[in-house]
C-alpha cells in the first residue's frame, strides 16, 4: 500500500494515512486500498486505529481530484460508500486525531465507533465554501454526534471547531497528547468484553427502533449459547467466592 501504513496486532489493525505532503487527504488510491483493508476486516474482524501521518489526521478530500468529478462521480458516492462499509465494521473503530480533520477527514472521523483528539485539533465541514456538499455522512452523523445548531454552524456556516470546542460537543470523547497511546488503551478496554458480546452490540446499536426489542432477545439468544457467556460468568462467581 502506498497511501496508508497498515500494522497488523493481535486484536487490533492501526491504518496510518500516510500523505503527508498534501495533509494525507483522501485521494482515489487511499480509498481502494481502505477498501481493501475493510474486505480483511470483514474477514477476520479486529479493532480498527485510525490515523494520520504527521500530526494531521487528514485535511479532507482530495481538491484537485475533487474538481475533475461530475455528476456520475457523485452518484457513485465514492467517499460515502467507503465510510459507510468502515461504519459497519464488525469490531469497533477508532479515530485518533491530530491536526485537521476537514471535509472529508471528518467524515471519516464520524464514520467510527469512538474518536479521540490532541489539544491541537481542528474538526469541521468546508463544503459548502467550495460549492458542494458534505454528501460522505456529516449531513447526518453530524447532528447526531453534536446536535442540530452546532451542526448546522458548521456545515452551513462553515464554523471550525477548536479541541476544547470539540471535546463540549462530543465530537471527541477525550484529549490527549499521546492520542495514538489513548487509542490503544481504549482498545484494550475494548479486546477485554467477549468479541461476541461486542460484535452483536455494535450491530444492534445501528439498528432502528423499530427493530427493537426483536432484535434485542434474539442477539441475546445467541450469547447465551456461547461458551464465553459461561466461562466469563463463572469467572465473576468464582471471584465473588473470594
Amino acid at each position: 500500500m502506498s497511501a496508508l501504513t497498515i500494522d497488523y496486532l493481535d486484536d487490533r489493525v492501526v491504518a496510518t494515512m500516510a500523505r503527508p505532503e498534501v495533509r494525507n487527504a483522501i485521494d482515489a488510491q487511499m480509498i481502494a486500498e481502505f477498501h481493501e483493508l475493510c474486505a480483511t476486516l470483514e474477514n477476520d474482524p479486529k479493532i480498527l486505529i485510525i490515523t494520520g501521518a504527521e500530526g494531521i489526521f487528514a485535511s479532507g478530500a482530495d481538491i484537485g481530484q475533487l474538481r475533475e468529478r461530475r455528476r456520475d462521480d457523485a452518484l457513485r458516492g465514492v467517499n460515502s460508500t467507503l465510510f459507510t462499509r468502515i461504519a459497519r465494521l464488525p469490531m469497533p473503530v477508532i479515530a485518533a486525531i491530530d491536526g485537521y480533520a476537514l471535509g472529508g477527514g471528518s467524515e471519516l472521523a464520524l464514520a467510527a465507533d469512538f474518536r479521540l483528539g490532541t489539544p491541537r485539533i481542528k474538526v469541521g465541514q468546508p463544503e459548502t465554501g467550495l460549492g458542494i456538499t458534505a454528501a460522505a455522512g456529516a449531513l447526518w452523523r453530524l447532528r447526531e454526534v453534536v446536535g442540530e445548531p452546532i451542526a448546522k454552524e458548521i456545515l452551513l456556516a462553515g464554523r471550525i471547531l477548536n479541541a476544547e470546542e470539540a471535546l463540549a460537543c462530543g465530537y471527541v470523547t477525550g484529549l490527549h497528547e499521546d492520542v495514538l497511546a489513548a487509542a490503544h488503551e481504549l482498545a484494550d478496554r475494548v479486546g477485554k468484553q467477549d468479541p461476541l458480546a461486542v460484535r452483536l452490540s455494535k450491530q444492534l446499536f445501528a439498528m432502528p427502533a423499530a427493530a427493537h426489542p426483536y432484535v434485542d432477545n434474539i442477539a441475546q439468544a445467541i450469547c447465551f449459547e456461547s461458551e464465553a457467556k459461561f466461562d466469563r460468568m463463572q469467572a465473576f462467581l468464582d471471584r465473588k467466592k473470594k
